[in-house]
């Protein structure tokens, strides 16, 4: 963009453009390089983060949207901390590693982030896309 910037003022030093043409023309230069960063940009809360359980009978799939996770997880562990023995009051929260989780959405990480078998042939994946 500097360079655009340099031709547009070298013609106005000529006397092709006046000062207002000059400054018209780096503000749509500015308006563009805003946009052009903006839509190369990719929004990592955008991607999912998708849940998969299955055993020899069932199979759940889950698609989240990240920004909806991230809150949600951030939201349930404040209030989570202020009741008093709250993990007893929802089965097996205490084997869900949330920090893990929020750790990756803040990593902005991308791929698999668990992947479990149990004894008995139950898979459970998350994974970000």
């Amino acid at each position: 963009m500097k360079e655009e910037i340099k031709k547009i003022l070298g013609m106005m030093e000529e006397g092709k453009l006046d000062s207002e043409e000059a400054t018209a023309l780096i503000q749509a230069l500015q308006e563009k390089e805003v946009v052009e960063t903006k839509v190369a940009e990719p929004d990592y809360l955008k991607k999912l983060l998708k849940i998969r359980i299955s055993d020899q009978e069932d199979k759940v799939n889950v698609n989240l949207p990240l920004r909806l996770v991230k809150v949600a997880l951030q939201s349930g562990l404040d209030i989570a901390a202020k009741l008093p023995e709250s993990a007893k009051y929802v089965e097996g929260i205490d084997k869900v590693d949330v920090d893990l989780i929020l750790e990756a959405i803040e990593n902005e990480a991308e791929g698999q982030i668990v992947d479990i078998t149990g004894g008995d042939g139950e898979q459970v994946s998350i994974v970000i896309e």
